[in-house]
């Protein structure tokens, strides 16, 4: 499988998603015990956009932990 999708750590409770490019897509963010994908996009004057960009439909699934394998089979599809 491709590496399409990259994960950063931002703190405990969260982790960045970005393309190979490098573009920020999306954050993992803990919940309890599960972590949920929110999807960000960005306005042409580059203020964040939250529930948009390219992993729209993605917002808000379901993960048991940010793994970056898991993450990409289930979201680098989208793209």
């Amino acid at each position: 499988m491709t590496i399409r999708l990259t994960l950063k750590p931002v703190n405990t409770n969260v982790v960045a998603v970005h393309q190979a490019d490098g573009l920020h897509v999306g954050n993992l963010k803990r919940i309890g015990s599960l972590w949920k994908f929110k999807a960000v996009g960005y306005a042409s004057d580059g203020a964040v956009e939250p529930g948009c960009g390219p992993l729209t439909l993605q917002h808000n699934a379901l993960f048991d932990e940010p793994e970056e394998a898991s993450v990409n089979q289930r979201l680098a599809p989208h793209l």
